[in-house]
Order: structure tokens, then C-alpha cells, then sequence
């Protein structure tokens, strides 16, 4: 059903005619009453072949408003990023949720790319088509992400891959917060480097269970010659496992990059209270860094 035009859909369907690539259509109803859910579709940054990534553009009411772009796990969509996106939309954020899979055309971890790295044009497309609506604060766009999406969340805050895809732009995501983003990948694994940074503020929160690491992997990242102090904080929730913030049934995977890279068995089981914890963590953290 398509809810009442209002001046902001307005403004969001101007947008797509001035930007290439950018499809929308409105849908609304029940507890969105208040915030603009507007389905789009926005170009990928991927200089040999840009895909069409389709997205949830979510805008509260009001003038306009700083954004976080967040980015799912290897599952795909799920409970996780309408649950955060929500919260944010409460506080005055805007949120775009994008499907990095549907615009691969695939289901679930199993046709996942072979490295994270191959995903960042995603994110940083999402950046550019936020920065180009004017319901849209272009100076403050965040990140934040799940898994594979906190890994992206985590890349998106070093310089080298900043440059590579926003050069000439004056763009960069000004706040970014992973959820278990696979702490021992980082300055080990090559295309994962975490040391020439941006400088903007990471919020990094975990389980002291998620078998990808050890319980100190994370906060011992943190200590790191190569992360200026103060630039990431870590918070950890001991009995909560990756994953913890899903409100999915618990799942055993494996994953080759599981147990420090040795692979082995992932138990995700949601922790309701962890995930109420670190959603008001989320959006304490962006509402700092943006100011409101």
C-alpha cells in the first residue's frame, strides 16, 4: 500500500531523477508511520562492473539527517539490520540497508565472493547515492555492519580503500560500527590491513563465545601499534556468541576462517539481552559522533 505523498517522498523521488541508476518506490504502513521506507536501487563503485545494489532507504521526518549504511552477514538479510535500523530511525538517524547478495543474484553464505575486499565498492557506492540526497546530511554518513558486514565496516575506516573508491568525491564515512567483524584477519591476512587509518571513530562490539577468535582478540586489536589511541573501542559481551544479536533459531556453521583461520564449527544463538545492550550501544555511539 502506498501511504500518502508527503513533501519528503517528494524530495526522495527528485533524487532519482537527477541520480543515474537510482530506482524508488514508496511503501510504508504500521510502525513506520513516522519514518520514510523507501525501496531504491543505487550503482556499486566496481570500476569493471558496477552492479545494481538494491537497498532499504529508511528517513525519519525533519530536515536533513546524518545516515548509517548497514551492511549484513554472510546469511544475507535478516532480523539484524531492520532491528538496528529501527533504533536509529528513533533517534533521528536515517538508515540504508543494503543486499549485497541480491545484487549478485545469490542466497546465503554458500555463493558469497571469494574476500571481502571483492564487496567494498557496495559500501562505498552506498556512501556516494546517501551524499546525493538532499533528505541527506552528506557530511555525516556512517557505517555499520554484521560479520562479513563488520569486516566491511572495518576496511571502509582505512585510508587505502578510502582513496581507492572516493577519490576526487570529498566523501568518507565519518563513524563506523562493527559486529564481530573477524578480529584476527586484520594486518595478517593480505587485503585486510588495519593500519593507515582515516582517522573516524570505530565502535567495535563482540562475544567473548565467537569461535572465529579468542576472547581477547578483539580488545588486544585495539592495543595495536597501528591504531592510534582512542580511534577504536571495544566492547565485548562475555557469554554472547557471533552472531548474538540475531533473533534467528541458533545455527551451527563452518567457516575456513573460523578458529583464527584454522576453520572449523560457528555456533550463532541470539542473546536478547546482549542484542538490547549493543543496539543502544549502536546508536549511543552515532548520535555522538554526529552530534545530536
Amino acid at each position: 500500500m502506498t501511504p500518502t505523498m508527503t513533501a519528503a517522498s517528494w524530495r526522495i523521488r527528485l533524487a532519482a531523477v537527477l541520480l543515474p541508476a537510482v530506482s524508488l518506490t514508496a511503501c510504508g504502513g504500521g510502525d513506520d508511520q513516522e519514518t520514510l521506507v523507501t525501496r531504491v536501487s543505487y550503482l556499486s563503485l566496481d570500476p569493471v562492473k558496477p552492479l545494481a545494489v538494491p537497498a532499504e532507504l529508511r528517513v525519519p521526518p525533519g530536515p536533513p539527517r546524518p545516515a548509517v549504511v548497514i551492511v549484513h552477514g554472510s546469511s544475507g538479510i535478516d532480523s539484524r539490520g531492520v532491528s538496528y535500523a529501527k533504533e536509529l530511525n528513533a533517534a533521528g538517524i536515517a538508515t540504508l540497508e543494503i543486499d549485497m547478495w541480491g545484487a549478485r543474484g545469490i542466497s546465503g553464505a554458500a555463493g558469497r565472493p571469494s574476500g571481502v575486499p571483492e564487496t567494498l565498492p557496495d559500501a562505498y557506492g552506498a556512501l556516494k547515492f546517501l551524499a546525493g540526497l538532499p533528505s541527506i546530511d552528506s557530511k555525516r554518513i556512517g557505517i555499520m555492519g554484521f560479520s562479513w558486514g563488520g569486516v566491511v565496516t572495518m576496511l571502509t575506516a582505512t585510508r587505502p580503500y578510502t582513496e581507492q573508491y572516493m577519490a576526487g568525491t570529498g566523501l568518507a564515512f565519518v563513524a563506523h560500527a562493527p559486529n564481530y567483524p573477524v578480529c584476527w584477519v586484520y594486518n595478517r591476512v593480505p587485503g585486510y590491513g588495519f593500519a593507515s587509518l582515516t582517522g573516524a571513530k570505530v565502535f567495535l562490539q563482540g562475544g567473548g563465545l565467537d569461535t572465529y577468535d579468542l576472547p581477547d582478540t578483539c580488545p588486544k586489536l585495539a592495543e595495536q601499534a597501528t591504531v592510534p589511541a582512542g580511534l577504536l573501542s571495544v566492547k565485548m559481551y562475555a557469554d554472547a556468541t557471533h552472531g548474538f544479536d540475531r533473533t534467528e533459531d541458533p545455527v551451527t556453521i563452518n567457516d575456513p576462517f573460523a578458529h583464527l583461520g584454522r576453520g572449523g564449527p560457528v555456533l550463532m544463538a541470539p542473546n536478547p539481552a546482549a542484542a538490547t545492550q549493543a543496539r543502544a550501544a549502536t546508536t549511543a555511539f552515532f548520535k555522538t559522533q554526529f552530534g545530536l
